[in-house]
Formats: structure tokens, C-alpha cells, sequence
């Protein structure tokens, strides 16, 4: 019993030592080429990804209450948010599971059997009937010598830490998308406003036309002509409510709601958004959570790697059984019924078909594949946020030639119809004018949407966490010389 015992307290030392030691591979972040600049000359500097910074509700730069209301009803009952809040539970679970490898395992034991053996049989006793009652606690505990449950668990915690990333992930996106939803359906409550006030236009003009025709000033042409683009106007209003009501049922699923139970006031668009300067901190760049997801899930393959090396040693582990046994129930808990044992015990494989050789070579290809992964992720981040500001440049450009041809198309019409009310013009040229001067407000509205659109996608490609004061501090730092 001593020599056991002293067995068990040697390889416990030993065990002590080595615990130090873990197989396979540390980790270490994979290099990523980074621009030197922006197209701008902004200088950037190596992403590394920050995701425990708060992103805060980036979207109150745009200082609009409904905004705002909307942004919180979505955080509060979409079920793609709420998916992924599962997701971060099961990793967070499965998290638990592994680090209990660090403890021993304890387990009760109870079984009693009455037993006779057989009367044929060639026993020494035929026909004899015994009992056995036993009860027991078990302990086993394995010695992490090669480190492979701390492996497991730096692989499961990397996975937990990629869970609340892609949770993140999904919390950007929806709220990004809210934004845009938000934005593109009030602009198309201005485009409804334009067409509805050039439907009301062309009514009036339509019984000025009618008015000329009667008193043979006109022709019957010119009424056709006025009646067609009546039409056409109530036509491209029918599509443009079709359009909204789309946008409305996409808010509506958005905020977890059913299509029929939401609704959204008309509330035309008219301000430029906020500006998002170039100059903004790379530090920016560093919270996208999507980067800090795929470099976990790097971190997590790693650990794999270390498991599936830690499969080619020996598995060590002391186990130990103390209870109680008796031939009847009565005796069971007599001082003379105590049993017990206690020792290590290993397992080696020896042959394993090549199993565990194949396991490794595919941990380091899954390493392999999620070290590009992150790459790719990274590259595709200041790829997305040199395209936004470009989009961003240019609707500024595009708003501005926009708004010069909507006042000089504006100013046609006016001239236009003046000259048909004193006879020096046939209505075909009204007509051209006021469909030049309609499309041309359209137009300069959908770039204003698109101005938009593009605002919350560079706020989305720079991983979110902005506030009013920073943009402000940003755009202050910009100004300077």
C-alpha cells in the first residue's frame, strides 16, 4: 500500500514539472500587408483587431430621434441578433466543458447482486447462493503533461471570443442595414413629394391645355400630350409606393415585427448627412469585429494543431476507488467491509492505423486555411474603406453638377411655359422641360440617399464606434494645416 501511494506522489511530482510544457505550436498572429496610405495619403498603420473597445450607437450622429427609436427597438427583438446571442451561450458552454478537464472527476458507485451458481455446472459449490452489496466513490484525474487539455482549452476560449465577435458582426450589420433602410425610405418620401406636387402641376396644365384647345388656341395634340404625361406621372407614383412599402416591410422584419402591424410616418429627406473625413484614426479599422472573429478563429485552429499533436503521447492519469463491499446489506457499513485502491495509469497508442497522423495534418491545413482567411479579411477591410470614401467623393461631385441642373431645368420649365401661355411656344417644349426639370430633382434626391447609403457603409467598414463628439474632434483635426 506505501509503495502505491509513494508511486502516486512521484508521478504527481513529475507531473508538477512538466505541466509546464505544452506540444504543438504557440500562438502568434500572422502578418498581414498593409497600405502604407490612403488614396488620400492618410497614413495607416497594422490592424490588430480591438474588440472588446465598445462600438456605442454610432448611428446618433445623424441626430434623428426616429432613427434612434428604431435602432433600439431592433436591438431589442430581431431574432438574427437574438440567434446569434444563442450562439455566443453554446460557445460559452462548450468553454465550461473543456476548462472542467482541469479538475478531477468524482463519481458514486452502488450495485448489489444475489447470485447462484448452477447445480450442473463443475464448480466447487454447486447449487450455492451468495450476495454482494457494494458502494464506492471513484477519482480519476488526468495529468496534463503535454498539455493537451490546456490546448483544448485555449481552443475553445478563442472559439467563445469568436462567437461574441460574430455576434458583433451581426449587431454592425443590423443596424447598418436599419440605417439604410431608414434613410433610403425617406428619400423616397421626397421623391413621392416631387412627383405628387408635378402630378398637381400637370392637372393645372392639363385644364389650361383643354381651356386653349376649346377656345382654338390649341390643338387636340396638345391635350393628348398633357394628358400622357399626367399619366405617366400617377404611374411612376403608383411605383415609387411600391417601392416604399417594400422598404417599410424590410424595417418592419427588422425590428421584429410583422409587415402589418408597422408603419412609418412620411418624413421627406432634405439634409446632407454628417461628414466622415478621411483623416479618421486607422484605430477604427482595428474594431471591425468581422477581423477580430477571423483572427480568433486563427487562434482556435492553432490550439487544434497542439491537440491533435498532444494525440502521439502517452495519457497519463491516477485513479483511485475507496468504499465500501459486503456479501449482505446488513454488514455493509461494518469497519471490516472498507475497501480501497489507488495508481496511476497510462495509455500509449501504439497503432492507430494512421489516425492520429492524419488528424494533425488536417489541424495544421485548417490552420493553414484560417491564416488566409484572416488575410483575406483584412486586405478586404481597407478595401472596403478606400471604396467608400471614393463613393463618398464622388456623390459630393455628382450632388453638386445634380443641383446646377436642377435649378437651370427648373428655370426651363418657368420660361418654357410662359412662352406657351403667350403663344411663342408649342407645348411639346413644355413638356420636355417640366419631364428634364422632374427628373433632374429625382435624381438629385437618389444621389442625396446614395450619399447616405454610402455615409453609414464607411461607418460600417471602419468596424462601427463612432460619436458625434469624435467625428466633430475628427473633422476639426482634418481642417488644420
Amino acid at each position: 500500500m506505501k509503495s502505491l501511494a509513494l508511486l502516486s506522489a512521484n508521478v504527481a511530482v513529475a507531473a508538477l514539472v512538466l505541466t509546464g510544457c505544452s506540444v504543438g505550436p504557440n500562438y502568434h498572429r500572422a502578418e498581414v500587408e498593409t497600405p502604407a496610405a490612403y488614396a488620400e495619403k492618410t497614413p495607416w498603420k497594422q490592424a490588430t483587431p480591438s474588440d472588446a473597445i465598445a462600438r456605442g450607437d454610432w448611428w446618433t450622429v445623424f441626430n434623428d430621434t426616429k432613427l434612434n427609436e428604431l435602432q433600439t427597438q431592433a436591438a431589442a427583438n430581431n431574432q438574427d441578433l437574438r440567434a446569434a446571442v444563442a450562439r455566443v451561450d453554446q460557445a460559452r458552454a462548450i468553454s465550461r466543458v473543456a476548462k472542467a478537464d482541469f479538475l478531477p472527476s468524482i463519481n458514486a458507485n452502488a450495485s448489489g447482486a444475489f447470485l447462484r451458481n448452477s447445480s450442473n455446472s463443475e464448480v466447487v459449490s454447486p447449487g450455492l447462493e451468495t450476495s454482494n452489496v457494494n458502494t464506492s466513490l471513484s477519482l480519476g484525474y488526468e495529468l496534463d503533461i503535454w498539455g493537451r487539455v490546456r490546448r483544448t482549452v485555449e481552443a475553445s476560449t478563442a472559439t467563445l471570443q469568436a462567437s461574441v465577435a460574430d455576434y458583433e458582426v451581426v449587431r454592425l450589420a443590423l443596424h447598418a442595414e436599419v440605417a439604410q433602410n431608414y434613410f433610403s425610405l425617406r428619400a423616397l418620401d421626397t421623391e413621392l413629394d416631387i412627383i405628387t406636387h408635378a402630378i398637381e402641376l400637370r392637372k393645372k396644365e392639363l385644364e389650361l391645355v383643354r381651356t386653349r384647345f376649346q377656345a382654338g388656341s390649341s390643338t387636340d395634340l396638345d391635350v393628348a400630350r398633357a394628358e400622357t404625361a399626367l399619366a405617366d406621372a400617377q404611374a411612376e407614383l403608383a411605383t415609387v409606393r411600391g417601392q416604399r412599402a417594400e422598404l417599410e416591410h424590410a424595417l418592419a422584419v427588422l425590428l421584429g415585427k410583422t409587415t402589418e402591424s408597422f408603419r412609418m410616418a412620411t418624413h421627406p429627406l432634405s439634409t446632407v448627412p454628417p461628414p466622415i473625413p478621411a483623416g479618421v484614426p486607422s484605430d477604427l479599422l482595428e474594431r471591425r469585429p468581422d477581423i477580430a472573429e477571423a483572427e480568433r478563429r486563427m487562434a482556435a485552429a492553432n490550439a487544434e494543431v497542439g491537440i491533435a499533436t498532444a494525440a502521439f503521447f502517452p495519457v497519463i492519469r491516477l485513479v483511485g476507488t475507496a468504499g465500501l463491499e459486503s456479501a449482505d446489506l446488513g454488514s455493509l457499513f461494518n469497519w471490516p467491509s472498507r475497501m480501497w485502491s489507488v495508481g496511476p495509469s497510462m495509455t500509449l497508442p501504439i497503432f492507430q492505423g494512421g489516425r492520429n497522423t492524419a488528424n494533425l495534418e488536417r489541424s495544421k491545413a485548417r490552420y493553414e486555411e484560417t491564416v488566409a482567411q484572416y488575410r483575406q479579411q483584412v486586405l478586404t477591410a481597407f478595401k472596403q474603406v478606400e471604396d467608400q470614401l471614393s463613393t463618398l467623393r464622388h456623390l459630393s461631385d455628382r450632388a453638386d453638377a445634380q443641383q446646377t441642373s436642377a435649378s437651370s431645368s427648373q428655370r426651363a420649365y418657368t420660361l418654357s411655359d410662359l412662352l406657351y401661355r403667350t403663344g411663342a411656344a408649342n407645348y411639346l417644349d413644355v413638356i420636355d422641360a417640366e419631364r428634364s426639370a422632374l427628373e433632374s430633382q429625382r435624381a438629385a434626391i437618389r444621389t442625396l440617399g446614395q450619399r447616405y447609403f454610402a455615409s453609414i457603409q464607411l461607418v460600417k467598414a471602419l468596424g462601427g464606434g463612432w460619436s458625434d463628439s469624435q467625428i466633430k474632434s475628427f473633422a476639426s483635426t482634418e481642417s488644420k494645416p
